[in-house]
C-alpha cells in the first residue's frame, strides 16, 4: 500500500475536493490518500501533521496552497505541491497589524476568506495569530534548504493569487529551480488537471 498525506490549504479540511477526487480515482488500487483537518495556528498544526506522519509513514506528501508551508517543514519525504502559496505566510505576517483595526478581523473571516461548512479548518485573523506566521515561514525555508528529497509543483496560469505574489512562480524557481509545470487553470486545480497532470505525477513519484 502506498500512503499519501495530503496537507490542505487555508480553510480546507478533511472534506477538501482534490484529495476526494484522488481517492475516487485510486479506488481499488494500492494507493491511499489521507487528508485531515489541522489547526490554523502554525505550531499546533505542525505538531498534528508530525503525529500523522509518524502514524501513517507516508511515501509522498502533497501540499496545497498555504499548506505548502507546512509541507516544506517535513523533511525526508518526497513532495508534490498544488498552487504552492510560498508568499502566503509572509503575507499574513506582514498584514498582522491590520487585524487591530475594528472590523477588519471580522471582514477577513466572513467575507475575504469565508470557510465552507463541514470538517474544515477554523480561521483566526487576530494579531496574536498572524504574528506567528513569520517564524513559521522562516522555519519552512530553513528545513527546505537542507531537505534532499525530490519536490515538484503545479501552477495554474490563471491563478488570481499570482498577481499579489501570494503564489509566486518566480520565488519557487529561486528556491527550487525548474521542477514545476504550469497548466491552463486556476488556483483551485480543476478536475481535468487532477486527472491528466496530478495523478500521473503521483504515480511517477511513488515509483
Amino acid at each position: 500500500m502506498s500512503q499519501i498525506l495530503y496537507i490542505h490549504g487555508m480553510g480546507g479540511g478533511a472534506d477538501s475536493r482534490i484529495p476526494r477526487l484522488l481517492n475516487s480515482h485510486f479506488a481499488g488500487s494500492d494507493v491511499r490518500v489521507c487528508v485531515r483537518t489541522y489547526d490554523f495556528e502554525p505550531e499546533k498544526g505542525h505538531a498534528q501533521i508530525l503525529s500523522w506522519v509518524e502514524e501513517l509513514k507516508p511515501d509522498l506528501l502533497i501540499g496545497e496552497s498555504l499548506g505548502a508551508v507546512q509541507t516544506l517543514r517535513i523533511p525526508g519525504i518526497p513532495k508534490l505541491f498544488v498552487s504552492p502559496s510560498l508568499g502566503g505566510a509572509e503575507n499574513l505576517y506582514r498584514h498582522r497589524r491590520l487585524s487591530l483595526i475594528p472590523g477588519v478581523k471580522w471582514y477577513m473571516s466572513h467575507c475575504m476568506f469565508r470557510v465552507k461548512e463541514g470538517d474544515r479548518q477554523k480561521l483566526d485573523f487576530s494579531y496574536s495569530m498572524l504574528r506567528r506566521y513569520g517564524p513559521h515561514w522562516d522555519e519552512a525555508v530553513r528545513v527546505a534548504a537542507a531537505d534532499p528529497c525530490p519536490r515538484f509543483a503545479f501552477f495554474g496560469r490563471f491563478d488570481h493569487y499570482r498577481k499579489s505574489g501570494v503564489v509566486s512562480l518566480e520565488r519557487w524557481k529561486e528556491m527550487f529551480g525548474d521542477c514545476y509545470e504550469e497548466y491552463d487553470g486556476s488556483h483551485f486545480m480543476e478536475e481535468e488537471y487532477v486527472e491528466s497532470l496530478l495523478v500521473p505525477k503521483i504515480l511517477q513519484m511513488l515509483k
